[in-house]
């Protein structure tokens, strides 16, 4: 079953075709990774589904709907989108940030409650961030306001979240810390998540399920021990390599060739 279902969809960037005829299914429930090279339209996928890029042609449901049917609100109330590096105003306190996710609950009529309070609460709670709610999220490491801006997400209370490359430019350690909070919000709370990541290891070790872009079309898309192999990544990377077993997790491990120190 699909939370989002792209049909035939052309998606353009002023006179720049990017996609064109383009269909697409991020199952319910599910970790999807998109993964391609640089500039190959992972980041307008995603923009288009959280209708921040209106198709030229097509059409995008949301569970069932169209998406052009349905109002802001009523999309913020389903689904959440993290941009890639989002900018927070400066002194902007983690805890005004993670309030801005309750915006789509807000009203002349209805104003701020209970349920909303308890909601930023938990989504502080989730990300670690409790002790850090009247720091400046400027004054954050970069893995911390990472999880600051995951938390404002995790505030829209949505069952569904978008985030392009949340693991951009931080470290092993906070990559890892990223990766493990969304695979927990995945399994716990049963949330569908879609994200863009360039580490194709770490792309295999967490999504259910991953979608390949390459030249403005889905080249492939399956669970990675189905479609991760040399042939992919020669194909949407142009690298030659060797695909192991991950020695932990028993996923696709991707080791590219190339001219490393040779061992003496």
């Amino acid at each position: 079953m699909s939370v989002i279902q792209a049909n035939k969809l052309t998606l353009s960037y002023g006179k720049n075709e990017i996609f064109s005829n383009l269909d697409l299914l991020i199952p319910k429930g599910e970790i999807t990774v998109f993964i391609g090279s640089n500039g190959c339209g992972k980041s307008t996928i995603l923009r288009s589904i959280a209708r921040l890029l209106k198709p030229q042609e097509g059409t995008i449901l949301l569970e069932g709907t169209d998406i052009a049917r349905l109002s802001s609100k009523e999309i913020a109330k389903r689904l959440a989108i993290l941009p890639q590096g989002p900018i927070a105003p400066e002194g902007l306190t983690v805890h005004q940030l993670v309030k801005q996710g309750r915006y789509p609950y807000q009203s002349f009529l209805q104003q701020w409650s209970v349920e909303d309070e308890k909601a930023v609460k938990r989504a502080l709670e989730v990300t670690h961030l409790t002790e850090l709610s009247s720091r400046s999220v400027d004054s954050l490491s970069g893995g911390q306001r990472q999880r600051a801006w995951i938390a404002m997400t995790l505030a829209q209370n949505t069952p569904t979240l978008l985030l392009d490359e949340p693991t951009t430019f931080l470290d092993m350690t906070h990559q890892i810390d990223i990766l493990d909070l969304l695979f927990e919000l995945n399994e716990k709370e049963n949330r569908t998540i879609a994200m863009v990541l360039h580490d194709i290891n770490l792309a295999c070790r967490y999504a259910h399920h991953i979608v390949a872009v390459k030249d403005g079309r889905v080249h492939a898309k399956g669970r990675p021990e189905a479609i991760v192999n040399e042939q992919l990544i020669r194909d949407v990377f142009d690298m030659e390599c060797q695909i192991a077993a991950d020695p932990i997790f028993g996923t696709p491990l991707c080791i590219p060739h190339g001219k490393g120190r040779k061992i003496r």
